[in-house]
């Protein structure tokens, strides 16, 4: 049999690379220049959202299944499907009584309140009006024109993924006490990578910063550990659609056309002084590697463990997000 490192073309997943101690890295602070950031961070912000805010994961609101309740901006939304799939979404809480819409049930794909029968088919009722949704197939969004304050958009500004069906999603979710623009500013901060991730990431470069609104573009070179020595290197760009995504997209290397999709939802009103936001994070992992299709194959149980790795970056990013807002709030941020 031919070897494969023989095959025309082919190459080996994986890179082995050699020892190194965490501290023994170039210091990444003097490229990380606040302003850098901060500029990054601002231009960001001014992108039109059109009101659309990620709500969960697609495949969690289920035909046949329970309603789903969220909290955004300090609102109230409950989400479910008809028999046939179609996505509905409005306020939380009953127009009869209030009571909690997230709490009752739906029959024949109707939302039926399970205080006193009121039944309602996604169509406005009673005082009750639709919330515009979508379902870009992997995350579902809410528009909130309350919220958003912004002129109202069609559709949502969803990022672009690798073909539908070539690839292998999964959604993490996490709530930590910041803003939005705190878990946006962490994403656009890649030179913490191998500092603050060593069990994630190394070989850590910014190979160029963004340079201003037509070329807005952090291109990082980075390895991903799999193993103790064993490395996957790849190019990636981050870049902001809207004020409150950041994309991450594998450029070069093994799984290019890769993305990793991070939303940052408000939980809480604009005016809370406590505030909480949802960070949604999609990963869709593709490749052209020919058994890329047994990957595809044993999805579910891949989910999981996308998802336990999304949330080990998490539990330190989160406390990067927690640890700005406290400084901002508090008129400590340097800078």
């Amino acid at each position: 049999m031919t070897d494969r490192r023989n095959r025309i073309g082919w190459t080996p997943p994986l890179r082995r690379r050699g020892r190194s101690d965490w501290a023994t890295q170039t210091p990444a602070w003097q490229e990380a220049r606040p302003t850098l950031i901060a500029d990054a961070l601002k231009r960001a912000c001014l992108r039109p959202s059109g009101n659309w805010f990620v709500v969960g994961a697609s495949r969690d609101v289920r035909a046949g299944g329970p309603p789903r309740g969220r909290t955004v901006g300090g609102v109230e939304v409950v989400l479910w499907r008809s028999d046939a799939g179609e996505l509905h979404a409005g306020p939380g809480a009953c127009p009869h009584l209030g009571a909690p819409l997230r709490d009752s049930r739906v029959a024949c794909g109707t939302l039926v309140c399970h205080w006193h029968g009121l039944a309602l088919d996604g169509g406005s009722f009673a005082g009750w009006a639709p919330y515009p949704v979508h379902d870009d197939g992997v995350l579902v969004w809410v528009r909130l024109d309350a919220v958003g304050g912004e002129e109202p958009l069609e559709r949502p500004v969803v990022p672009q993924r690798p073909v539908a069906g070539s690839g292998v999603d999964a959604v993490f979710i996490a709530v930590g006490r910041c803003e939005p623009q705190d878990v946006v500013a962490n994403r656009l901060d890649p030179w913490h990578g191998s500092w603050f991730h060593p069990y994630s990431f190394v070989d850590l470069t910014v190979a160029r910063p963004p340079r201003g609104e037509e070329d807005d573009s952090f291109v990082v070179d980075v390895s991903f550990r799999v193993m103790s020595r064993l490395v996957v290197p790849v190019r990636a760009e981050f870049t902001a659609p809207e004020p409150r995504t950041v994309l991450m997209r594998i450029t070069e290397g093994e799984g290019a056309t890769s993305v990793v999709e991070t939303h940052a939802t408000p939980l809480t009103a604009e005016a809370d002084e406590q505030p909480r936001t949802a960070v949604v994070e999609a990963v869709v992992a593709a490749s052209d590697r020919r058994g890329f299709a047994l990957a595809r194959s044993v999805a579910p149980a891949l989910r999981p463990l996308m998802r336990r790795t999304a949330g080990r970056l998490w539990r330190d990013d989160l406390a990067y997000a927690e640890r700005r807002w406290a400084l901002r709030s508090t008129g400590r941020f340097p800078g």
